[in-house]
């Protein structure tokens, strides 16, 4: 029953796909696939890719201080802000209308209440990595971040400052291995499949085992992107967000095997 989906998935005995060995070359192929639906489908990113640059301008207005946490952990909740991107692709490639309301398709998804369980979890992940950050300057420098400019200066010109720079990056790593490892395929599985959670998330971390060395690439083009499109003060987020959300979506399918035809 649809009910049970976000615990176990409509079977009793839910059904692991298989997870394929992929390379550099196949990353390329995604986000060349990724730019591509980019290309073919212009409006819906006018209307969604800006909302994410509008909202990191508010956030950074309202919380400038924990910028740097704040744009490094938006990574963390970037595979749920891309969902309806994905439904845009899996829609192109199914030969369907790719008009941008069918972005909001997804509410209508078999699997939503999963697909808003594992976002829930990546906020949740998010939130203490941002608590974690602020902790840390705190335990380094005794006092809550305040002025920006103050911030700056005290990271960069006294030793407290390098430590928070060393250990605030071994944290953000961590954080950013266990967010990649649950939701690189997570999403685009559970909008393409009636599966619950534990499925989808176990195939993610299949496949990120099965590829330690390309899923460690591919977490590092997601980084580059996203801080390119931060340093264009945000705009950039228009075209990133977009072409990371397409391109994947094109990754799920190198990754995971289709299913079986019944």
């Amino acid at each position: 029953m649809s009910q049970f989906d976000v615990t176990v998935g409509p079977d009793s005995t839910p059904v692991h796909p298989g997870v394929r060995k992929i390379g550099p070359a196949d990353l390329k192929d995604a986000l060349a696939k990724g730019i591509d639906d980019f290309l073919a489908m212009p409006s819906s990113h006018v209307f969604l890719g800006l909302i994410y640059p509008i909202a990191g301008l508010c956030l950074a207005g309202y919380a400038l201080p924990m910028l740097f946490p704040l744009m490094a952990g938006f990574a963390l909740v970037g595979p749920f802000a891309g969902i309806g991107l994905y439904e845009m692709s899996r829609c192109r490639e199914l030969g369907l209308d790719t008009s941008w309301e069918h972005a909001f398709d997804v509410v209508r998804s078999h699997s939503i209440f999963s697909i808003l369980s594992l976002g829930l979890l990546l906020l949740v992940i998010f939130a203490c990595w941002v608590f974690a950050a602020q902790s840390l300057y705190v335990a380094l420098f005794g006092m809550q971040p305040e002025a920006f400019t103050q911030i700056i200066t005290t990271i960069f010109d006294t030793p407290q400052g390098w430590k928070l720079i060393g250990f605030g990056t071994a944290i953000g790593f961590v954080f950013a291995v266990v967010a990649l490892s649950i939701s690189v395929v997570s999403f685009p599985f559970l909008l393409d499949r009636d599966a619950g959670v534990p499925v989808a998330v176990q195939t993610s971390v299949r496949a990120v085992l099965a590829n330690p060395f390309t899923m460690a690439l591919w977490g590092l083009i997601v980084a580059a992107v996203l801080a390119i499109g931060f340093l264009l003060l945000f705009v950039g987020l228009a075209v990133a967000v977009p072409v990371l959300a397409h391109s994947s979506w094109h990754l799920y399918r190198k990754l995971v095997e289709p299913a079986a035809p019944v």
